[in-house]
């Protein structure tokens, strides 16, 4: 997924980021401060099932989604915001999403004792999300410096190939977990649907608080809303495949933030639009 969207990244992009950094800088905080700490903060106050609050961590501590490029840009939002604020997200996770994960899962009391439980590693984190993120993430930039024809060829296909290895991880999770999910869909629906709005309306306050343009504002709401929970399962299945519940809520995000991302970017898209095409 990481190499397929940074191979139209471009050193500029990163150059963008400095030169103006309201924007991004608004979302990062959004997401890696606010997000994991209002969730921390909510699953304890509403006495969340252990490993479904450790699951809605998790999901808080990982980094944008790679498709909220593509549903900035459906959106008629800033693409180059989005793209900056995913580059500097994910190579961010690779230290502070193992450290989010580790901090809130034991702040909050009634997560403890699981984090406790399963003896997580943060080393070992930290070593597949620099294989997931920043390892494809250096390649998909050489890659589209070297070979741009190929790059920009192979843009379509890999958004589809991304799309579907989502939708795989998905399948697995609720294919292996369904009577879980059956006895808990009320629980897990509701969860997921909320800290999606959560997150989303954190990245739309965020742009309000340091005055961004509607564009700018739109697409940090979007990268903020759309979280990575393919990271999410890949850290699930590999370090805890026995963790039904975190599954559960990491993949339901994986299909729920596509459908909410996806609302808001064609509602947005299409009022754009008919302002541009206003007289």
């Amino acid at each position: 997924m990481m190499f397929g969207v940074s191979l139209s990244l471009r050193a500029d992009d990163f150059k963008r980021v400095l030169a103006k950094p309201d924007a991004p800088v608004a979302g990062l905080l959004a997401q890696f401060l606010l997000l994991p700490a209002l969730t921390c903060a909510t699953t304890w106050w509403l006495e969340v099932d252990p490993q479904l609050a450790l699951g809605m961590i998790l999901v808080a501590s990982c980094p944008g989604g790679t498709f909220s490029n593509i549903m900035t840009w459906l959106a008629r939002a800033n693409v180059a915001v989005s793209v900056s604020m995913t580059a500097v997200s994910s190579l961010a996770a690779t230290v502070l999403t193992p450290l989010n994960f580790a901090l809130y899962g034991w702040l909050n009391p009634h997560t403890r004792g699981l984090v406790t439980d399963i003896a997580l590693d943060t080393g070992n984190i930290l070593m597949l999300v620099v294989a997931v993120l920043a390892v494809p993430l250096l390649l998909g930039m050489a890659c589209g410096h070297y070979f741009p024809r190929f790059a920009q060829a192979a843009q379509k296909p890999m958004r589809v190939f991304t799309l579907l290895v989502l939708f795989t991880f998905v399948g697995l999770a609720f294919a292996n977990n369904m009577d879980v999910f059956l006895a808990n869909a009320d629980r897990i629906v509701g969860l997921v649907v909320g800290q999606n709005a959560l997150a989303l309306g954190l990245g739309a306050l965020a742009g309000l608080l340091v005055g961004l343009n509607r564009a700018d504002r739109r697409a940090v709401t979007l990268e903020v809303g759309i979280q990575n929970s393919g990271l999410g399962l890949s850290i699930l299945f590999t370090f805890f495949p026995h963790a039904s519940g975190m599954i559960l809520i990491a993949g339901f995000w994986g299909i729920w933030h596509l459908v909410s991302g996806l609302t808001l970017s064609l509602l947005w898209g299409r009022g754009a639009g008919r302002r541009e095409a206003a007289p």
